[in-house]
């Protein structure tokens, strides 16, 4: 084995790291610069940021006319952003979920997914839909933007009454440190593109090394590799205590594959982005699946728990080794596909038996505060 794959994957880590940590600090300090909150800058900036590899990947096979890679690249990262992503974050340190994102964000994310498979069922994926699929990204970031300066201002004046200390420290919104901020987060991203190269290639190299066959490669190390700035960056946001840009950039992220990649690789592909039977029958509801259970998980005490943690990178594994017995026909998946069939409804069943128990104690807790302040 050469070493020049061991310092590749040692050093393809360690940038991406370093440029998790330069993404994090710099939007961070943006959102206070720009006056927006840092879920915000998770949902926007750090987002479409981590989202540059599938971006590249995208426009590249459409210019190459592949665009069907695109498709099958925003399917697997987006299953992997919310059951990996998420789920490693959440078993390292529980994530706490702001109400931003159950009213408006998980929703659209929904029915983001709900318009890629109406778009999808005839088969293509067109420049008519790729136009739609770009505007409802232009006006999902311009409302985002705009309705957290709108709370900022008004958390803003409720925070300035006679009581507030005089000498608060405000935030520095200077050019300078504008400019610094989107230096941070430029580099960052820099750094986080070229780690995520070096990683994945020396992981390939290892594997082959290995007598790992290059299916298996492609559904595991190739796929996985365009969604590792967003590990990198969400696992550093939530260390650093930046836990609403850690879940803000999985949701975000998701989002914009649907709007920004799947829209522009269909404007840009000559015979737009086709997709398959399989695509319609199993991967895209599988995507919606995971989307929609983001709802009830994030519901349950507003926090994504280590337990539930666990459980969705459990998923994950169950889901990738479907694929792998699915593409060597192995026969032991009629026995696996009868297996899943029970787990995943009893799983449903038991998230939303869980919901409706914490939804219903908030509303005897709500009540009996009402009721005191009645009585009284």
């Amino acid at each position: 084995m050469d070493v020049m794959t061991i310092i590749l994957l040692i050093i393809g880590l360690g940038l991406l790291v370093g440029g998790a940590e330069l993404l994090v600090r710099g939007a961070s300090r943006l959102a206070v610069t720009v006056g927006i909150s840092p879920l915000v800058v998770g949902l926007t900036v750090v987002s479409f940021g981590t989202s540059a590899p599938e971006l590249a990947v995208g426009m590249q096979s459409a210019w190459a006319g592949e665009a069907d890679i695109a498709l099958g690249n925003v399917i697997g990262s987006n299953i992997f952003n919310v059951l990996v992503v998420l789920g490693a974050c959440a078993a390292i340190i529980p994530l706490t979920v702001s109400r931003q994102l159950i009213r408006l964000d998980v929703p659209i994310l929904i029915g983001a997914t709900l318009l890629m498979l109406l778009f999808g069922m005839d088969g293509l994926l067109g420049r008519v839909d790729g136009l739609l699929l770009t505007i409802g990204l232009i006006t999902y970031t311009g409302f985002t933007i705009q309705q957290s300066r709108k709370d900022m201002a008004q958390t803003t004046d409720a925070d300035d009454g006679p009581d507030a200390a005089d000498d608060a420290p405000l935030p520095v919104k200077t050019p300078r440190a504008l400019l610094m901020n989107l230096g941070l987060i430029v580099g960052g991203l820099g750094l986080l593109v070229v780690g995520a190269e070096w990683l994945v290639n020396g992981a390939v190299a290892l594997a082959t090394f290995f007598g790992v066959s290059s299916l298996i490669i492609g559904l595991t190390v190739v796929a996985v590799g365009t969604s590792l700035p967003e590990v990198a960056t969400s696992i550093v946001a939530a260390l650093r205590g930046e836990r609403d840009m850690a879940v803000g950039n999985v949701i975000g992220s998701s989002i914009f594959n649907i709007f920004a990649i799947l829209g522009l690789t269909s404007l840009v592909a000559p015979a737009g982005i086709a997709v398959p039977t399989a695509a319609i029958q199993f991967d895209i509801p599988v995507m919606l699946l995971v989307a929609a259970a983001c709802l009830p998980i994030f519901f349950t005490g507003l926090v994504v728990s280590r337990r539930e943690g666990v459980l969705l990178l459990g998923y994950y594994l169950l889901y990738t080794l479907f694929l792998i017995l699915s593409a060597m026909n192995h026969e032991a998946l009629g026995l696996f596909s009868a297996a899943m069939f029970l787990i995943v409804p009893l799983t449903i069943f038991g998230l939303v038996v869980h919901s409706v128990k914490h939804a219903h104690a908030n509303w005897r807790k709500h009540g009996n505060i009402m009721d005191e302040v009645v009585s009284r």
